[in-house]
């Protein structure tokens, strides 16, 4: 199963490289949400609890554009069928999809918290920032979980494109909850405050529970 993850997880990095589809629109997404925000608060920075709202928003719209491809290559050249004739386990496609995706979330966060600092924050957030990478990583986890099952519930629908943040954004609901509340001390104008345990404690909960029902309904999901 290790040598299927690694080869799916290889092919599919491959492919965005050469391709480029998914991190330059998701990136540049957040990057032009980051300027309308800049300029529709009409205030030169913002923190606390409208910090930290403005941030996960923008993340998790931006995370929709990565799902909706997710797929796309297996369905529009026939990886599935080349997948479901091969002789390895059928989540070995799940793990693989989940971790590219949290790869994905992962470059898209660099960039969105750089251009977030320069046009929305003040001061530095450089403090905050071990923090502020605890809390992102821990809720990239369970997106990408998420993403992974939305995506390939919709990829072979007709409205993949309707359907994916239908899905998706009342899923993720208490992963932006969660990390928005963990979030707003780190952006406080006063400077970061300490990081709360338990919403830390809601997070790795949300991604343990959703991982494994993910986990047990892929393959369901991949044979149909």
């Amino acid at each position: 199963m290790k040598r299927a993850i690694g080869a799916l997880i290889r092919k599919d990095l491959r492919l965005e490289l050469r391709t480029r589809e998914s991190v330059p629109a998701m990136v540049l997404f957040s990057l032009g949400t980051f300027v309308l925000f800049h300029f529709a608060l009409d205030r030169p920075s913002v923190d606390g609890d409208l910090a930290a709202g403005v941030l996960w928003v923008t993340l998790l719209f931006a995370a929709v554009l990565g799902i909706n491809r997710l797929f796309v290559a297996e369905r529009e050249e026939g990886g599935f069928d080349g997948f479901l004739l091969a002789p390895v386990e059928r989540n070995a496609m799940f793990v693989a999809k989940a971790t590219v995706l949290f790869l994905f979330l992962v470059v898209l966060e660099v960039a969105a918290i750089a251009a977030f600092s320069i046009l929305l924050l003040d001061p530095s957030p450089f403090p905050a920032l071990p923090g502020l990478a605890v809390v992102l990583l821990l809720a990239d986890a369970g997106l990408a979980v998420i993403g992974t099952l939305v995506g390939a519930l919709a990829v072979e629908t007709r409205a993949r494109d309707l359907l994916v943040p239908l899905l998706a954004l009342p899923l993720s609901v208490p992963l932006v909850i969660a990390g928005a509340r963990a979030t707003s001390p780190l952006l406080e104008a006063t400077g970061a405050g300490p990081l709360e345990g338990r919403w830390l404690l809601v997070l790795g909960l949300y991604d343990l529970v959703f991982g494994l029902i993910a986990y047990a309904l892929f393959d369901f999901l991949l044979e149909d």
